[in-house]
């Protein structure tokens, strides 16, 4: 145990001076940052790893047990893997940086011969696992999921504002937020994430993420900023919010989750939005006040989407005490002038061009009534009300829903 509070000691040093998030490999970092398990040990640990939990974005995952009787879980590097490479590197580096309750613990890793992260074993499955499957998404109920969405927030807070560097995780999502024994949700898999210079607006990087979560001035323009999370984030409140999943949302006249919500917001019925299992555990107001928060953190003008720190102020509101959302912004939305109503500002629209695609986005002021929380009545009263499905394809290029394109 001393042994691994030196290892770690000395791992984190470097990263109050140097945490810069290179893709260099790992056997070029210094010698004592090198290995605080060895191969065997975790050979040992993990049965020849034989209790393969899940598939990561470079490799598999799989179950093991410590000599002094700790579960893990270790990431396990494909052979194959170039990118997958760059990002457990960077996995690596920036996780020896953070400590936070939200933010899933890395153990330590091995270097050699072959590659292996190694995280504390947290209990419960991923939460797009439960959220995405009706026959395991009666244990969210909504105490849970409200403690969820105050958990990815403070986690988030943390990385953007008060961690020592301040980093942009890039690929927050239902399936890389993780749930313990206690059901807190703890933000995993920095693969992609970036540092963020305090003295910059924004970066410009080539843009990775996955489908249905990224912002559209990042899809678009590569530019990455703290804004870029948080509209993740918006995404998932929403899909908390509802139990559908934004990427494979069908529903005939809305182009996706995002622009249904809205659209029901605008007519004051956003409580319609809510999973119908919800109905008996829900709490009219704080649902509510997280629909405002999801449309408000998914607004297509990143200027006008809160910090983190103001999501954390924003959640111990009433709803009716929040900003107006403008229109959210998403692929495939047609750009136009916003409208200024009186007493409302108007922001610029965004729209972009690439080599592969025409998309534009906007961004709309409406005046919008507050969520109703009569209709939870409703709700209950009509069991049978229709809720858009969805389908859990795979996106075709990726078999993990990560979309890299060269900017």
């Amino acid at each position: 145990m001393t042994k691994f509070k030196n290892f770690f000691h000395q791992l984190t040093k470097p990263c109050k001076s140097n945490c810069t998030g290179t893709t260099e490999d790992l056997e070029k970092v210094p010698a004592q940052e090198q290995k605080i398990f060895t191969f065997q040990a975790l050979v040992s640990a993990t049965n020849n790893f034989d209790n393969k939990l899940g598939q990561g974005g470079f490799g598999p995952v799989f179950k093991g047990k410590l000599e002094d009787g700790r579960e893990i879980a270790v990431k396990k590097l494909s052979q194959t893997s170039k990118q997958g490479k760059r990002e457990f590197t960077n996995e690596a580096k920036l996780l020896a940086c953070i400590q936070h309750r939200n933010v899933v613990s890395l153990l330590g890793y091995c270097a050699f011969p072959e590659k292996l992260l190694v995280y504390e074993y947290v209990l419960h499955e991923s939460l797009d696992k439960l959220l995405f499957k009706s026959e395991k998404r009666d244990v969210l109920d909504w105490k849970r999921r409200y403690s969820i969405i105050v958990g990815v927030a403070q986690g988030l807070l943390y990385l953007h504002e008060d961690s020592h560097d301040r980093i942009i995780h890039r690929d927050i999502k239902a399936s890389n937020i993780l749930l313990d024994k206690k059901w807190r949700p703890k933000i995993a898999d920095f693969g992609m994430a970036r540092l963020y210079p305090e003295d910059k607006t924004h970066v410009n990087t080539r843009v990775a993420g996955t489908n249905g979560y990224m912002a559209p001035e990042y899809v678009m323009h590569g530019n990455l900023s703290v804004k870029a999370d948080v509209y993740s984030f918006g995404v998932v409140v929403l899909e908390l919010i509802s139990g559908q999943k934004n990427s494979t949302f069908n529903l005939d006249d809305c182009q996706n989750l995002l622009d249904w919500a809205y659209k029901l917001y605008e007519k004051g019925k956003a409580v319609e939005i809510m999973d119908p299992s919800l109905a008996t555990s829900a709490d009219p107001d704080q649902v509510a006040t997280c629909t405002q928060i999801g449309l408000l953190c998914t607004q297509s003008d990143p200027r006008l989407r809160p910090t983190m720190r103001r999501v954390a102020v924003m959640l111990s509101k009433k709803s009716s005490l929040l900003d107006e959302p403008t229109k959210p912004g998403y692929q495939g939305t047609a750009g136009r002038r916003p409208h200024r109503h009186s007493g409302s500002s108007s922001s610029t629209g965004i729209s972009a061009t690439n080599s592969h695609s025409s998309r534009s986005t906007t961004t709309t002021t409406a005046v919008a009534s507050a969520a109703s929380t009569s209709g939870f009545v409703g709700l209950i009263s009509n069991p049978h009300r229709s809720h858009p499905s969805s389908s859990f394809a795979s996106s075709v290029s990726d078999p993990y829903g990560k979309r890299p394109i060269e900017c």
